[in-house]
Parts: structure tokens; C-alpha cells; sequence
């Protein structure tokens, strides 16, 4: 891709907004080593990428309730696309990752080392069995778009615990993947956990509350009572997450988890 002119083409700015997906707030700068990067592969400086990031974040309510109101610079384009991803993230993450995921794979030999982007461990939680190869190579590039989006926004730490060990941690659906495939890549839809606390979430032995507070069920209290299972499980009911930087989980899926998964009783 080469800048010609001022003017952002669709696919630099379907870039620049994946990158905005997974990147700490704190990291949009010009000196960041991904923003260098991938500024050269769409024919951008690292400033205007940078810039574009701020002014993007300039249209996430999260980010400007917090005080932090970017540049105000954003544009007609940049507004459009901000209502296309927040419309339809299947499609969106489809888009814009695979379009970063060819980029690096064709300048592989030119980088010095890899890319944030270029970075995930997809979650074993998916048969491919009955899939095409093709079905199977998008799951995992939504996958790998979810994974990269859900943990930029927790800052790589488990929400519950803090626990901040990558490969310890996964990006957990609020409503599974197989309930709902119009939210699968949905970074809303998505919280940071231990594999611990992902599975005691999917089996529906925890949940969380409206307010961001854990809610132990019934049906946990019933394990053997030890050391670990009241520290890492049971004392938990009532203590509050960490909320994430961007795309806080949604209400509505969080009432899904509480009326379908959890173990009310």
C-alpha cells in the first residue's frame, strides 16, 4: 500500500482500526515498534498512524469517559467504519485481519521480529472436524482477532486475578461461540481469565454480576473444601473484575451468561 495522498484508502484504515483493537491505549505513539512497522507496510509515517490511532480512540465512549478525548480529529471515513465494526465485528475482524495477516506474511523476510498482531494462541474450545479447509483457516483468524483484542484490552492480566502469564490466560466468550455467531469476534462479548477461571466460567460455577462482581454459585460450594479452592474459587463471590481499557463486557451478554450457563441454584 503507498500513501499517495492525505487521504486514507479502506484498507489502510481497516489497519489502522485492528490495530486500535489490540493495542494498549498507552501504546499509540509514533516510537512504538508496531505502529513503526505496519506504518511502513501501508505507506504511512509511524506519526500519522499514530495519529489516527488517538483519533479513533477519540470515538470510543470507554476512552473518552475516562477524560482522555484524543485528538477530536477524527474524520467522515473514520466515523463510518467505527459504526461498521460496532455493526458487524464478524465481518470486520474477517477483514481487517487478514488483510495484517498478508501484509506481514508477505514482508516476513524485511522484519526484524514479529508484530503484536502477528502474535495469539488460538484457544483449543473449537471442533474443526466437520469444517472446509477454508471454514477452518477464517475460525482461526476470527479466533486469532478475538484472543489479540480481548487481552490487549485487560492489559494481558486475568480480570479476576490479575495473573498476567500468556500462556496461562484465555480469551473467554461470555455467550459461547456456539450460541451466538453473530457476536463470536465481539471483543464485548469477551473477558480476560485464567484457563482456571475459564473453565470454572464456562461450566457455569462463576459468573458476573451487572456491577463487575463475581457471583459464586451454589453448586461450587459443594467441592472439597481446601486451601485452593476457597482461595481460587470460593472467596472470590462479590469481588469485583477488572474492568478493561476498552470494549467492557456487554449487559446483554452478560444476562445470557447468568439466565443459560450459570448455576443459579
Amino acid at each position: 500500500m503507498s500513501e499517495k495522498s492525505n487521504h486514507w484508502t479502506r484498507e489502510q484504515l481497516l489497519v489502522a482500526f485492528n490495530l486500535y483493537c489490540q493495542l494498549p491505549f498507552g501504546r499509540f505513539h509514533s516510537r512504538n515498534p508496531d505502529i513503526i512497522r505496519l506504518a511502513a507496510l501501508i505507506g504511512r509515517t509511524p506519526s500519522a498512524l499514530a495519529m489516527k490511532l488517538v483519533n479513533i480512540a477519540s470515538l470510543d465512549p470507554l476512552i473518552t469517559d475516562t477524560g482522555r478525548v484524543g485528538l477530536k480529529g477524527s474524520s467522515k471515513l473514520d466515523r463510518a467504519m467505527w459504526d461498521e465494526m460496532q455493526n458487524d465485528w464478524n465481518s470486520f475482524a474477517m477483514q481487517s485481519q487478514t488483510i495484517v495477516d498478508n501484509l506481514v506474511e508477505s514482508s516476513q523476510p524485511l522484519l526484524e521480529s514479529a508484530i503484536t498482531t502477528e502474535l495469539g494462541i488460538v484457544e483449543d474450545e473449537l471442533d474443526y472436524s466437520a469444517e472446509t479447509k477454508l471454514a477452518q483457516t477464517k475460525i482461526r483468524v476470527g479466533q486469532n482477532f478475538f484472543r489479540r483484542s480481548v487481552l490487549s484490552a485487560y492489559s494481558g492480566r486475568c480480570c479476576i486475578t490479575g495473573l498476567s502469564h500468556p500462556s496461562l490466560l484465555v480469551a473467554s466468550h461470555i455467550v459461547p461461540w456456539k450460541s451466538d455467531k453473530d457476536n463470536r469476534l465481539n471483543p464485548r462479548n469477551g473477558l480476560c481469565l485464567s484457563a482456571l477461571h475459564d473453565k470454572a466460567f464456562d461450566q457455569g460455577l462463576i459468573t458476573i454480576t451487572h456491577d463487575y462482581e463475581v457471583k459464586v454459585s451454589s453448586s461450587a460450594r459443594k467441592l472439597e473444601k481446601n486451601k485452593f479452592t476457597s482461595e481460587w474459587l470460593l472467596d472470590l463471590d462479590g469481588k469485583k473484575i477488572s474492568l478493561p481499557e476498552k470494549f467492557i463486557p456487554s449487559n446483554e451478554f452478560i444476562s445470557w451468561h447468568n439466565e443459560h450457563i450459570f448455576l443459579s441454584n
